[in-house]
């Protein structure tokens, strides 16, 4: 009896804390929402973001999907939490999952740009691609980003992802047309 309590205990701290070498990688809280808001209505992570026109997000939105927003069989998000201040400064997730093929789609980003170009979100996405592969058992992790992202990209590099292929002039963007590269990763690349 004692044995298995010491086994579940481990086994939650396990899944409590998804935590790398900079971040941590929490639940949403009610007091991230003005900050999240904030940061996806900065134009320059917006540009990064999202392949729509750019639209102020509400406040009320932010609240709409922080209700809607728990885990599910298919979505799993996560607020970047930095470890050394506690601040949250980002988030990422699990956006879609293909169960039949073992494929997970994901998505980053790092609004506060403080942090940028600093190894925060190379590391958020290495917890997150952990997560996916220890916890979800998944065979694929994929992503798209546009191509004149090429910070991200060389941050994507360092987590073990590879292009797999470039959807041609996919995004119109600041007045022109851009790629968006789709990026993958498999257990095995990670597990090297």
């Amino acid at each position: 009896m004692v044995k298995a309590k010491k086994t579940i205990k481990k086994e939650c701290e396990g899944l409590e804390m998804l935590t790398g070498e900079k971040v941590r990688l929490r639940e949403y809280r009610r007091e991230d929402i003005q900050l999240a808001q904030a940061y996806i209505n900065d134009y320059e992570v917006k540009r990064l973001l999202n392949p729509g026109i750019p639209y102020p997000y509400t406040y009320e939105d932010e609240m709409k999907w922080f209700e809607s927003n728990s885990a599910s069989k298919d979505n799993y998000s996560f607020a970047i939490e930095t470890l050394e201040e506690s601040k949250y400064i980002g988030g990422c997730g699990v956006n879609k999952i293909d169960w039949k093929n073992s494929v997970a789609m994901v998505g980053i980003f790092i609004g506060d740009k403080n942090y940028w170009g600093k190894g925060y979100g190379t590391d958020a996405m290495k917890v997150l691609v952990s997560f996916i592969f220890d916890q979800l058992n998944i065979h694929k992790v994929k992503l798209q980003v546009f191509s004149f992202n090429q910070r991200a990209i060389r941050s994507y590099e360092k987590c073990g992802f590879k292009t797999e292929g470039t959807l041609r002039k996919e995004i119109f963007k600041d007045g022109k047309y851009h790629d968006e590269v789709i990026m993958g990763i498999l257990r095995e690349d990670m597990r090297g």
